[in-house]
């Protein structure tokens, strides 16, 4: 009978004097003490507030300096809720720079656009906004109907996540609009990003080449300005180092409920730290959890840490 199987190519058999002797060198070998790096020690950190958090973490913190990443559940998907605001706003600017748009330019919205923590776009209603009010409203405010406005001006949620995709990002999506995109189910791959993803990209936005000098300080000054982080991880940092952030909560039934907290804290005396940080609660939430958001707060704790080492 002919043997169709494909050819594996294996080691030929040994006999019983090599197979002890590769057991005894396999048992010395796992005697042999494995040094923890220091980013391991501060991902451990990382995992024993996991433990104690009720949920699932998911955090990473970039030093852009070195490239050194601590990563906790880094490859793990999470929502990105409102935090992809933070890239449409950059892209805003990126495509000024590259001469595509007038950020300048002045749209229109009507009523029926209009949805919960519109704020911006409720006031200005009337007058409409230029391109680079929106894009700084829906970083600033988190205004919903102003990410919406900005997503139909530049081509839709495929035009963010092509965006993603220049900046060398394969994982990050966005697939609906608000308030639909808050909807992901454990499971889910629209509309979802990854923390290892989301750090190195917040990196790329504020200080890699993507942006020149003076769209890079306008976009910074906007995360600083952003006051919907306060008590996220910001909170868990030092008030004198420079930070700044955007946040993304969905507690939308089927959920759970997910906190969602990037940005970046540039510690004195070193390069500038990013940082992207998700959690989801095991039981779903209400309303927005004191407990949830303290998750975020130690994750700012532990990014200090390891920042101060």
């Amino acid at each position: 009978m002919t043997d169709n199987r494909p050819f594996i190519d294996r080691p030929p058999l040994l006999d019983r004097r090599s197979l002890l002797a590769g057991s005894a060198a396999l048992g010395l070998a796992s005697c042999v003490p494995v040094t923890p790096t220091l980013a391991d020690r501060f991902a451990l950190r990382l995992r024993i507030l996991e433990a104690g958090a009720n949920g699932v973490l998911g955090a990473s913190f970039l030093d852009t300096g070195t490239g050194q990443l601590v990563s906790h559940n880094g490859y793990a998907r999470f929502p990105h809720a409102s935090s992809f605001k933070l890239s449409l706003a950059a892209m805003v600017l990126a495509r000024e720079q590259a001469g595509v748009i007038d950020a300048n330019r002045t749209v229109r919205w009507t009523e029926g656009d209009l949805m919960p923590v519109s704020p911006f776009t409720t006031e200005r209603l009337a007058q409409g906004a230029t391109l680079r009010e929106l894009a700084r409203a829906t970083q600033v405010t988190s205004d919903n109907a102003a990410a919406n406005v900005l997503l139909r001006e530049l081509g839709g949620p495929e035009a963010l996540t092509a965006f993603w995709r220049s900046l060398g990002d394969e994982i990050s999506r966005l697939d609906r609009t608000e308030p639909e995109l808050n909807a992901v189910p454990p499971g889910e791959l629209r509309d979802t990003t990854t923390p290892d993803a989301m750090a190195r990209t917040v990196a790329a936005l504020l200080y890699g080449p993507v942006l020149d000098a003076p769209r890079k300080a306008e976009l910074r000054q906007w995360l600083i300005e952003t006051q919907t982080g306060m008590q996220r991880v910001r909170a868990g940092l030092p008030a004198d180092w420079p930070a700044g952030d955007k946040t993304g909560t969905s507690i939308a039934p089927g959920m759970g409920g997910v906190y969602v907290d990037l940005g970046f804290v540039e510690p004195p005396g070193r390069a500038p730290i990013t940082f992207a940080t998700y959690f989801r609660a095991a039981t779903q939430h209400t309303r927005m959890e004191p407990a949830a958001l303290a998750v975020l707060a130690d994750c700012g704790r532990v990014l200090a840490q390891w920042a101060a080492r």
